[in-house]
C-alpha cells in the first residue's frame, strides 16, 4: 500500500499547486511583483519553517549539522528552481491557468523525472524492468498530452478575436507565454534535483527521530530558501524600478485583504511541496517517477479551474474537444505511472 499512499499524497500536492493561483486573482490594486513577493514570503519562508519545526524534531540542529557541500547543492538547485517559479507566474499571466500549467509543468515533469536517474547512472537499469518501462511510457504519454494542450492553445489563438482573448485572460499572449512557459518548465525541474541533492539532510532528520513521512521537510527548507533568493531579488528590483513599493502602504487599496489573499496563495503553494515530500518518501527506488505523477495531477486540477473560470469561453467545439483530450491524456499518463509504481512494489 506504500506506493498507492504515495500516489494519493502526490494528488493532494497537485490539487494544492493547481489551485494556489486563485487567491491572487482576488488581490486588488497591487502590481504583480508586490503580490508575488508577499505570497512568496509565506510559501518560501514562513510555512516551511513553521511546518518543518512541527514535523522535524530539532530542525535547526539537523540543518546546522548537515554537510556544507550538501547544503550548497541543495540551495544551488533551489536558486535555479527559483527562476522557474519566477517565470511560472508570468506564464499564468500570459496563457492562463489551464494552458500555462499544461505547457510549463508538462516539460517540468519530463525533465524532473528523467534527469535524476540518468544523472545517477541508474536509467539503464530501471528501463530494463517491466515497471521501469511502464513508467517511461507514462512519461511519453505525458509529453503527448502536453503537445495536444499546446495545439489547443494555438487553435484558441485562431478562434478568438483579440478583445475576447483579453476578456478571458487580461494579458493573453500565446507567443510570449509559450516562450516563458518552456523556460519555466525546464528550470522548475530543478526542484526535483534539489530534493534529491538534499537526501543526506533527510537522513539526518531520520536519525534525529523524524517520522519518515516528513523527512523531506528538512531539505525543503534549504531548497525553498534558494527559490526565495531568486524571486526576492527580481521582485524587489521591479518594486524599485516601477515604484510599486508604494503598494504595501497605499491605503486606497485593501491592504489587509490583499495580504490575507497572498498568504492563502503562498501557504497553498507550499502545501504542494509538503505533500510532494510526503509522497516522495513512499515511492521507494522508483521515487523519480513521483515527479511525473505530481506534475500530471497539477495539470489536471489547474485545467479544471481554467475551464471553470471560462478561460476557454468562446472557443470552437473542436478547440474544446482538443483541450479536453489533452487534459485526459495527461491524467492518463499519471495512471500509467501509477501502474508502473505498483508493478515495482
Amino acid at each position: 500500500m506504500g506506493v498507492i499512499w504515495g500516489v494519493v499524497l502526490h494528488a493532494l500536492g497537485g490539487f494544492a499547486s493547481g489551485s494556489f493561483y486563485l487567491p491572487y486573482q482576488k488581490v486588488k490594486g497591487w502590481s504583480w511583483e508586490s503580490y508575488w513577493l508577499t505570497g512568496g514570503i509565506f510559501s518560501w519562508v514562513i510555512a516551511p519553517l513553521v511546518l518543518g519545526s512541527i514535523t522535524v524534531p530539532g530542525l535547526f540542529d539537523v540543518l546546522a549539522n548537515a554537510p556544507s557541500e550538501t547544503k550548497w547543492w541543495t540551495y544551488f538547485w533551489g536558486v535555479l528552481w527559483g527562476f522557474g517559479g519566477l517565470t511560472f507566474g508570468l506564464a499564468m499571466r500570459y496563457l492562463g491557468l489551464s494552458l500555462g500549467m499544461a505547457v510549463a509543468l508538462g516539460l517540468c515533469a519530463v525533465f524532473g523525472t528523467l534527469v535524476p536517474p540518468i544523472w545517477a547512472g541508474q536509467f539503464g537499469q530501471l528501463v530494463s524492468t517491466t515497471s521501469g518501462q511502464v513508467i517511461v511510457l507514462g512519461v511519453a504519454v505525458c509529453v503527448l498530452g502536453i503537445s495536444i494542450c499546446g495545439i489547443a492553445g494555438m487553435m484558441k489563438e485562431k478562434d478568438l478575436p483579440e478583445e475576447a482573448k483579453k476578456a478571458n485572460i487580461a494579458e493573453f499572449d500565446l507567443r510570449k507565454g509559450l516562450m516563458v512557459a518552456i523556460f519555466s518548465g525546464v528550470m522548475s525541474a530543478c526542484f526535483s534535483f534539489g530534493l534529491t541533492a538534499g537526501q543526506p539532510i533527510a537522513e539526518l532528520a531520520l536519525q534525529n527521530g523524524t517520522d519518515p513521512l516528513y523527512a523531506n521537510n528538512a531539505p525543503l527548507v534549504i531548497v525553498l530558501l534558494g527559490g526565495l533568493t531568486t524571486n526576492a531579488i527580481w521582485t524587489i528590483y521591479l518594486n524599485i524600478k516601477n515604484k510599486s513599493y508604494t503598494d504595501y502602504t497605499n491605503i486606497s487599496t485593501p491592504i489587509v485583504a490583499n495580504i490575507i489573499f497572498c498568504a492563502l496563495a503562498g501557504v497553498t503553494w507550499y502545501f504542494q511541496f509538503f505533500f510532494y515530500g510526503m509522497g516522495d518518501s513512499k515511492m521507494g527506488e522508483y521515487r523519480f517517477s513521483g515527479w511525473t505523477l505530481h506534475m500530471a495531477f497539477i495539470i489536471a486540477f489547474s485545467s479544471f479551474w481554467g475551464l471553470y473560470l471560462n478561460e476557454w469561453k468562446g472557443s470552437s467545439r473542436s478547440t474544446m474537444r482538443t483541450i479536453s483530450l489533452g487534459i485526459m491524456t495527461v491524467v492518463l499518463s499519471s495512471v500509467i505511472v501509477g501502474i508502473g509504481n505498483y508493478l515495482a512494489e
